[in-house]
């Protein structure tokens, strides 16, 4: 009877006269009905109530079939990074058996060899973690330090101007680095899987070598004279008389592998006590960097409790002071809450413009109260209070600009790169992590530690280095992230897990320096409020505004005709490349969608449908 029903289905369903009605229906919905057929009246007694409790996978029912964009569906878990390589390097971890902490270590090592620019080993960042077993959320802060010798003025000329370059291409633009702290932290006490496991795949990679992309060839060729500037860096990371790599060619990176092999049997003293550190050391007691051996051996991991926050019933998770994001992000979230929206549609100019008064008033607080909380009083529940949203939004109008000149920043309650990189991780238990790390710039200051293939960092940047003067991304600080020995300087980075019904639902970050924020910002409104799938959440254009300078950046695919219309209201606007690079994934019942950001070209989302 069933195979009688399914030929007299394809016969009617693809027959000439019904072919328009059948264009209505994708072959999915088809299979599921067909299935369905099967399935209910393969027992003799089935009854209209058995009917009903059978339960089928319904793709339509995750993402809808005319969808402009679609996410990367998996059963068993899923990866998301900025290069394929890292992901698929996650998702082999988790079909092995790993949780989803091994399999974010796991990519981080990956990144370090196949996205030199931001991936690494002597940088620092955020990982939010869910942990299933607990139900419970927590924060890793594994951000650099300011070095011991570091003090408020150090970057500072006799007349009080900053030094042109010296926080970002020298030695002491260094801050002493917390990734491998940070990854073995996370392992230690919430992954399943040994260090060396992890670190496997990574070390192979790199002496294997990896065929250079477009991607990798384009920044090598953009940043040609920059790490040229260094011999150790022009040998490892350039080709002979400092040309660089084309895509198509090798890259091995012999120092690196053999720096991960010293890991994977040392462990994290290793890079904090052993021959990594020496190195280190050495190169900057010759070069007149900052950091010490015992800035090494005294760098500490912190596990702090997230910001919490609520928008439209769901909780969100995210990273606390020093980062500024997480605050930043409840707080602009509770202002768009507060708004009355009636009528305006995404993507439209009205839209723009109330998104940006937002991102005004946030970034103006940013610059007065923000910094690292073990030195300054952050008054996060203040800064993160709906009630504090409602007084922030009084003033803003649907027709009429609010100038960046007359928004100072505001009374909260008392107190209680542009490249970096992302990725997000979910298992089939339900543990997740969210995870941020950065060398700040690309390729972070330029210098390699000699005979290790590691860049460092140039995080001291990100320091307030004078009060009221911008730092590399145009950022405004003040006296609560002046430079200061052992502070955490001030990140944009925003890793971020949202719960909805309390189970873990999406899980999303990206790179960008100062414009994290606000692309996470509009992410979550997309899906939350405007119940875009993730994907065309994703995809979907954006624009950023920090306060100051007071300019309006939109990216190329938002329309001449909307431009024009928030030209016309008074805005200052400036077409800009890509705003950020969003690695993200929901679960959808059980069901994971994971959608890789285009803009960064190379980005893969990794389903996960078995287990070994």
């Amino acid at each position: 009877m069933q195979n009688n029903f399914i030929i007299s289905m394809k016969k009617c369903l693809f027959s000439k006269g019904n072919l328009q009605i059948t264009q209505r229906y994708s072959a999915i919905k088809l299979a599921g009905l067909l299935l369905a057929f099967i399935t209910t009246n393969s027992a003799a007694n089935t009854t209209t109530e058995q009917i009903k409790k059978v339960e089928v996978p319904r793709l339509w029912q995750l993402v809808d079939y005319y969808d402009v964009s679609h996410p990367v569906i998996g059963r068993k878990g899923m990866v998301v990074s900025q290069k394929r390589m890292a992901s698929e390097i996650g998702a082999d971890i988790l079909r092995k058996g790993g949780n989803a902490v091994d399999a974010a270590v796991a990519v981080g090592f990956a990144l370090s060899v196949v996205l030199p620019r931001a991936g690494n080993l002597a940088g620092g960042g955020f990982m939010m973690v869910y942990l299933a077993d607990k139900d419970k959320t927590i924060a890793i802060d594994y951000r650099e330090t300011a070095p011991a010798a570091a003090y408020k003025d150090v970057f500072l000329d006799k007349s009080g101007y900053p030094i042109a370059n010296k926080s970002l291409k020298t030695l002491s633009a260094s801050g002493v680095p917390g990734t491998v702290a940070g990854l073995h932290y996370a392992l230690e006490n919430y992954g399943s899987m040994s260090w060396s496991e992890v670190i496997e795949p990574a070390e192979k990679l790199a002496r294997k070598g990896i065929i250079v992309d477009d991607d990798m060839a384009r920044f090598f060729y953009k940043d040609q004279m920059f790490l040229a500037n260094s011999a150790e860096t022009c040998r490892v990371y350039l080709k002979a008389d400092c040309k660089p790599y084309v895509a198509g060619d090798v890259f091995i990176q012999e120092d690196l592998a053999d720096s991960l092999v010293y890991l994977q049997q040392q462990g994290k003293a290793g890079f904090y006590q052993g021959d990594i550190a020496k190195k280190l050391v050495a190169a900057m007691e010759q070069g007149g960097g900052l950091i010490t051996a015992k800035d090494l051996a005294d760098y500490r991991v912190k596990e702090v409790a997230p910001i919490r926050g609520t928008f439209r019933g769901y909780e969100i998770l995210t990273m606390p002071p020093p980062s500024s994001g997480g605050v930043h992000l409840i707080q602009m979230l509770n202002m768009f809450e507060a708004l009355d929206l009636d009528g305006i549609q995404q993507g439209s100019a009205a839209m723009i413009h109330l998104q940006t008064e937002i991102f005004k008033r946030a970034f103006a607080d940013r610059s007065t109260f923000l910094g690292d909380p073990d030195f300054v009083k952050v008054p996060s529940e203040g800064l993160t209070s709906k009630k504090y949203a409602k007084v922030l939004t009084k003033n803003i109008k649907r027709n009429k600009i609010t100038p960046s000149s007359d928004i100072k920043a505001g009374k909260p309650s008392e107190y209680e790169s542009p490249d970096t990189t992302h990725f997000s991780v979910m298992d089939n238990a339900g543990n997740v992590v969210s995870s941020t790390y950065t060398l700040n710039h690309n390729y972070g200051s330029g210098l390699t530690i000699p005979g290790t293939g590691i860049l460092l960092n140039n995080t001291m940047d990100d320091f307030s280095l004078k009060p009221g003067s911008p730092n590399s991304y145009g950022l405004i600080g003040g006296t609560a992230n002046a430079i200061a020995a052992n502070k955490r300087p001030l990140s944009s980075m925003t890793p971020t897990i949202v719960l909805k019904d309390g189970a873990p639902y999406l899980a999303t970050g990206t790179p960008g320096g100062s414009k994290i924020i606000t692309a996470v910002f509009q992410q979550l409104v997309n899906v939350l409020y405007f119940k875009m799938n993730i994907a065309e959440a994703t995809i979907a254009p954006r624009a950023h505004h920090q306060w100051q300078p007071d300019i309006l950046y939109v990216e190329r695919n938002i329309s001449a005709d909307t431009v024009q219309l928030l030209k016309n209201m008074g805005y200052t606007v400036e077409v800009s490349s890509s705003l950020g690079s969003l690695q993200s994934i929901m679960n959808h019942n059980g069901v994971f969608l994971g959608a890789a950001d285009p803009r960064r070209p190379g980005a893969a989302a990794i389903a996960v449908d078995t287990i070994d």
